[in-house]
């Protein structure tokens, strides 16, 4: 990972000086994942362990390392307090769906980083659990929005063309990752 030694204060000097233009539209969802953006940005709560993150973690082409780190923290697994280095690429499949939505809230994490023990007893209880989930690699996400709905979050992680996009329209989630572009749910 290539990271900035920009300082917190500098950062946000840096955001509050840059003029935010409109969302990406879906058509052009691969360019801002390319890096056609100066700042990414992820916002999230947990409702497990009552956290917010609102941070930017990558400007002009470099990520902020301790931006970063507070997202792998937060994504951690709060069953086991276990932390894994989330794949940049699923933050910005994440960043960029957020974007193109165009959406003010945040998202609401329902599971960033599993340990294998996690990933077990939850697949103990549900036939939807992968043996091999790239959650536990650190490679996947499930999110939800109030003021969306599944369909469309899915549709825009779909526009980045950068990963696995599964519905839960049951459940009111969608899975992102940054495996093998792939579909699937209802």
């Amino acid at each position: 990972m290539k990271t900035s030694s920009i300082t917190r204060r500098a950062l946000l000097g840096a955001f509050a000086a840059t003029t935010i233009t409109a969302a990406p539209t879906l058509t052009n969802a691969a360019g801002f994942l390319r890096g056609a953006g100066d700042i990414r940005r992820l916002r999230m709560y947990s409702g497990r362990t009552g956290e917010n993150i609102d941070t930017i973690y990558w400007i002009e082409g470099e990520y902020i390392g301790d931006a970063v780190k507070e997202i792998w923290h937060f994504m951690r697994d709060w069953r086991t307090n276990s932390v894994k280095q989330i794949d940049l690429r699923t933050i910005d499949i994440m960043a960029a769906s957020h974007n193109l939505l165009d959406a003010t809230e945040p998202y609401m994490l329902l599971s960033g980083y599993r340990s294998p023990q996690t990933n077990a007893m939850l697949r103990a209880r549900s036939s939807g659990v992968a043996k091999n989930s790239l959650h536990m690699q650190g490679q996947a996400a499930d999110l939800r929005l109030a003021s969306r709905s599944v369909g469309q979050m899915a549709r825009a992680a779909q526009a980045c063309n950068a990963g696995g996009v599964g519905r839960y329209s049951r459940s009111n989630f969608v899975h992102m990752d940054c495996g093998p572009v792939r579909t699937w749910g209802a």
